[in-house]
């Protein structure tokens, strides 16, 4: 049974693992866990779908050589079945990985994600659910005549019987994207796996299958986790993160998204951490096969990225990074 205790020394850490690019995202997320918390006292799961009728190819990871230094840094690789996303959603993994965790405190994070200061900086609260807010307004867009933000997410809220009004944030203007509870899933947490993973289920297959009329224009693909999420974690009576969270997508862990992206805009700490952490042979050795480390590390491309821009004065759009990335043919994904 899950603790009720929000507040806890010990709680899992959960990851999806996959053949492929997610494997070796995995090496480093773990890699990069024991370097900084060597003292972490839970566990750090690499959740793994296994194929089935709705993969269109087997994701579950076999290189004896990945497994092996997940292994070493101390992951232990779960298995879990995909009974309603598989290749036509894979970011579903993310919400039925959950069902085959133990019911204890957990944080999730996306794979490309490393750590880079101790955890216990962050003042959880496993009650309060919460989730990442390095989000921009990719979701709902907005069709001219179309209903606005508030009744596309009223009526989410409605279709769920959870209170809209208190999740908003009324600092912001009417309208206006940042007012309406929205996250990146590139992390979030709770106290149970189980009750959290359910609902979340629950909560995107209904979207998925009988949204209500107001979503009629909207696209789900890539943003259904992101749609229900919010939803999830107002429903546990959770929130938008405080500053006692401040550590994640802070000092404490970082979402890196792209090598390229992650020398042109992340810390020094955070790079320090990459490269020291894939340098020694057995992991290099593994690693090396996977281009965007292949480049950005080892030949040191991710230098000549990192030269292109000031960290305190970045363009104000992605893109922009991207595109002056791709334009020196310096782009790797």
């Amino acid at each position: 049974m899950a603790q009720s205790v929000g507040k806890v020394d010990r709680f899992n850490i959960v990851a999806v693992g996959q053949s492929g690019r997610l494997s070796y995202e995995a090496v480093l997320l773990a890699a990069s866990l024991r370097a900084t918390n060597p003292d972490f006292e839970g566990r750090l799961l690499i959740a793994v779908p296994q194929n089935g009728p709705l993969w269109t190819s087997d994701p579950a990871i076999y290189d004896i050589g990945i497994l092996g230094l997940l292994e070493q840094f101390g992951a232990e690789v779960v298995p879990f079945q995909s009974t309603q996303f598989g290749s036509a959603y894979p970011y579903g993994n993310k919400i039925e990985c959950l069902a085959a965790l133990p019911d204890e405190p957990f944080l999730f994070v996306d794979t490309d994600t490393i750590f880079t200061a101790p955890l216990s900086q962050v003042g959880f609260d496993f009650t309060r659910p919460s989730a990442s807010m390095k989000r921009e307004g990719t979701w709902p867009v907005l069709e001219l005549y179309g209903p606005g933000y508030t009744q596309i997410w009223k009526s989410l809220y409605d279709r769920f019987g959870l209170d809209f009004v208190s999740s908003l944030d009324t600092s912001q203007p009417d309208e206006f994207w940042k007012r309406y509870l929205y996250f990146n899933a590139g992390w979030f947490f709770h106290e149970s796996p189980r009750a959290f993973g359910e609902r979340f289920k629950e909560y995107a297959t209904t979207i998925r299958d009988d949204a209500p009329p107001e979503l009629v224009c909207q696209p789900l693909h890539p943003w259904l986790d992101q749609v229900a999420l919010p939803l999830v974690i107002h429903s546990f009576g959770g929130g938008r993160p405080g500053p006692e969270l401040d550590g994640l997508d802070g000092d404490v862990t970082c979402h890196w998204r792209t090598m390229p992206l992650f020398y042109a805009r992340e810390s020094d700490a955070a790079v320090e951490v990459v490269e020291t952490v894939l340098a020694p042979n057995p992991v290099k050795k593994v690693v090396k096969d996977y281009l965007p480390f292949k480049k950005m590390v080892f030949q040191g491309k991710g230098r000549e990225v990192r030269a292109m821009f000031d960290r305190d004065d970045l363009p104000r759009k992605e893109h922009m990074i991207r595109n002056r990335i791709k334009r020196e043919g310096l782009w790797v994904r």
